[in-house]
């Protein structure tokens, strides 16, 4: 199919302590019904895979899934290559670390200069984070959990929408969209 570009959405906050629930196999109904094809989901936190000739099908989705679901989630989409680019451009030496301690932040659009210059990264050692274009990766040491860099990131004003993946599971959405 012609004109197909083949997306992964990153939808925000589904599926968290009873939160938000949004079973899979629901959201690949919803999104099939949308037109779209090769549709795939990967675990249950809210990541999938499809092709569509829509530019920029995040706002189609985010309105599907609210009128399906009854409430707002919102929806990062990026392409194969836009994934690829974010893995590219990783600063952190991921083959040196635990990649399930490895984060990356999508944030929906790029953030001013120095945006995160306020967070002060020593406050939160051995926790590191590094913002390149519309990413922020962290690496946790000991684990997510209990870290509170994630917050301290997202509380930055003005506020951003961003939504984490680990390295493994941003390694198996370029597998599915590639």
């Amino acid at each position: 199919m012609s004109g197909m570009t083949s997306y992964a959405a990153l939808l925000r906050g589904i599926n968290v302590g009873g939160h938000k629930k949004v079973p899979m196999a629901e959201l690949r109904a919803v999104m099939t019904g949308l037109g779209w094809s090769d549709v795939r989901t990967y675990l249950q936190s809210g990541n999938a895979v499809f092709s569509t000739a829509e530019a920029d099908p995040g706002p189609t989705l985010e309105r599907a899934v609210a009128e399906h679901f009854g409430f707002t989630v919102p929806c990062l989409v990026r392409t194969a290559d836009e994934l690829r680019a974010v893995a590219a451009a990783c600063p952190l030496e991921v083959k040196e670390l635990d990649p399930a301690k490895v984060l990356v932040l999508f944030i929906e659009e790029e953030p001013a200069p120095g945006h995160f210059a306020g967070v002060d990264a020593a406050a939160y050692a051995p926790d590191v984070f590094q913002h390149v274009g519309r990413a922020v990766y962290c690496y946790f040491p000991g684990g997510m959990g209990r870290s509170k860099l994630p917050a301290a990131l997202a509380a930055v004003r003005p506020r951003l929408t961003m939504t984490g993946r680990n390295w493994r599971t941003v390694e198996r959405l370029i597998e599915l969209t590639s």
